[in-house]
């Protein structure tokens, strides 16, 4: 069954990548999305559409509070909201169950919050899928390959082999 969440917390160019990087992912649309009340100011993240009989909801919430700052409550919150957006209220409760059960693996509270998806901004298309079109560049390095190797440690049969392959080549940057 194909669905839809969003997910908020780093950069959108890491966030695209993480999820980019994963069996059952159909699309991952980067830009900034917006909730409602004191959420409705937009903030970096990615739209996922995915394979709901490949990789479930709560896999899916799961790499994202591993691979982003999901304890931190830092200055730059507003430009990146920690945050899992349902389409549905049907997915409401999952996610908060879900974010529940996974608290506990965590040394300081989680800070996600779930929030009702109400809009969303593509970013320009000079930005898209960033990571896979300049694996490269210092700042892809830097900040999104760590997370990719997390993936590949914690949650190995989620990954898309294929799609990170590079992180596997002898002259590849050691992470």
């Amino acid at each position: 069954m194909v669905k839809k969440a969003g997910f908020g917390g780093g950069c959108h160019w890491c966030t695209e990548a993480v999820f980019a990087s994963l069996k059952g992912i159909h699309a991952v649309e980067q830009g900034w999305i917006a909730s409602t009340g004191q959420n409705s100011a937009f903030s970096e993240a990615v739209v996922v559409t995915y394979d709901s009989t490949i990789i479930d909801f709560e896999n899916l919430i799961a790499i994202h509070l591993y691979t982003h700052s999901s304890t931190s409550q830092h200055s730059m919150r507003g430009k990146y909201r920690s945050a899992i957006y349902t389409f549905t209220d049907a997915d409401t409760q999952p996610a908060i169950n879900a974010l529940n059960a996974l608290a506990a693996d965590f040394d300081a509270p989680v800070i996600t919050q779930v929030l009702p998806f109400a809009a969303f901004e593509k970013s320009r298309e000079a930005l898209l899928d960033y990571y896979y079109t300049n694996p490269e560049k210092p700042f892809c390095e830097l900040y999104i390959n760590p997370k990719l190797q997390v993936l590949m440690q914690r949650f190995k049969g989620a990954v898309n082999r294929d799609k990170l392959q590079h992180l596997n080549r002898a002259d590849a940057q050691p992470l």
